[in-house]
């Protein structure tokens, strides 16, 4: 028999993720998952998850009878937005500018869809032009694209999309994952038809739950497919009879800890408001900008689409991309993100995303930043990043 080694009690190091994601769990959300945990139809848990519901309206501003979390990551709300609204045969216009718009792409191609790609460089956002001559030269029923590119630092302008959409009588399928609590988005104002996201990012929860909401018009459309979603987890015709019907007919067990967690940080978002936080997100990564510009550094995105919760910095050539990272991970205790796809050694993606969004994380992560840059050989005068984002905080 195999001699098992001695297993030491787990001790993760304390990190400052700043990174694309998961961010730091708010330590009172922290607290709440050490609760004793009831059964997933105890009339206890039955509060919370209604509870959780009028919490998820309010956070995604939407008057949709199904928003709900899907057990699972953002990758799984992803799962059930396109397997529950895509059938096979079906043209799907997808807006690609980054690494999940190629996964939406993925997913559509899965279910038997047929993806029409509508691509920008991966640092750009795709414009309204081009969006409406694909849309008019085709028989797509269905749009789906990506908010907040978590890959680019690209915040994607939905207003005019979902206008020419709906002019074409299609649905709308938004990827909010990096945006749902961090930036702007109103859900039943812009007239969107389906829209996830994930709990691990400026939602400060653990990973493991997608929120999502679906119109009624969406909602239709999957009561009145030809063939069954292809899912059975994510089929949201079932799933609803959990969690939105009265009579809560079972259909799993839900992560019953995990409830807790995103009832407990939507309630502190409540508390906060959500404007109020939209524009804490939105001070602190203009500060974090105009750090990195006064160090003499490019950002990814254009100015006027940069994303507030991921902020991506391009990599001068002479800086090698791992050794930045490596350091301010050994020397600092921060951890940022390397580019993905086309951008892998091209940028630094640096997030500040729900309780990591704070004028102290954006200070100590220049002063760290300025210190690994000149240990590689950057040139810059001491301070510089953190005065110019001290003045971006005095102006607010």
């Amino acid at each position: 028999m195999m001699k098992l080694k001695a297993y030491e009690e787990l001790n993760p190091p304390n990190v400052l993720l700043l990174g694309g994601g998961p961010s730091n769990i708010d330590p009172r959300v922290m607290a709440v998952l050490s609760s004793p945990i009831v059964g997933h139809l105890d009339p206890y848990f039955l509060e919370i998850m209604d509870d959780t519901i009028e919490l998820l309206r309010y956070t995604f501003k939407t008057n949709n009878n199904i928003t709900l979390p899907i057990s699972g990551t953002g990758s799984a709300g992803m799962q059930t937005a396109i397997s529950n609204i895509v059938e096979g045969g079906d043209e799907v216009v997808v807006l690609v500018n980054g690494y999940f718009g190629e996964r939406i792409k993925d997913m559509v191609y899965r279910c038997g869809g047929k993806p029409i790609v509508i691509a920008a460089d991966w640092g750009k956002t795709i414009k309204k032009e081009a969006f409406e001559e694909v849309l008019e030269n085709s028989n797509a029923q269905v749009v789906a694209l990506v908010h907040t590119e978590t890959s680019t630092g690209v915040l994607q302008p939905l207003r005019d999309i979902v206008r020419i959409a709906h002019l074409h009588d299609s649905l709308l399928i938004v990827d909010a994952v990096t945006s749902l609590g961090g930036c702007e988005l109103d859900v039943d104002a812009l007239g969107i038809d389906v829209c996830f996201s994930a709990s691990q990012k400026c939602l400060s929860c653990p990973p493991g739950l997608a929120p999502i909401t679906v119109s009624e018009r969406a909602m239709a459309k999957i009561r009145n497919r030809k063939t069954k979603v292809q899912s059975w987890y994510f089929d949201l015709s079932l799933i609803e009879e959990y969690w939105v019907n009265r009579n809560r007919v079972y259909h799993h067990t839900a992560p019953i800890s995990l409830i807790y967690a995103i009832r407990e940080s939507l309630r502190f978002l409540y508390g906060e408001g959500l404007e109020k936080r939209w524009l804490t997100h939105k001070r602190n990564s203009l500060a974090l900008i105009r750090g990195v510009e006064a160090l003499g550094l490019k950002m990814n995105a254009e100015e006027g689409y940069r994303a507030p919760s991921i902020n991506a910095i391009s990599i001068p050539d002479e800086i090698n991309d791992e050794n930045i990272r490596k350091s301010l991970r050994e020397n600092f205790n921060i951890s940022i993100s390397a580019g993905l796809g086309v951008l892998k050694g091209k940028i630094w993606r640096v997030g500040l995303m729900g309780v990591n969004s704070s004028e102290r994380n954006v200070l100590l992560f220049l002063e760290a930043f300025e210190r690994v840059l000149n240990k590689e050989g950057y040139p810059s005068k001491p301070n510089q990043g953190v005065s110019a984002a001290m003045d971006v905080f005095k102006s607010f």
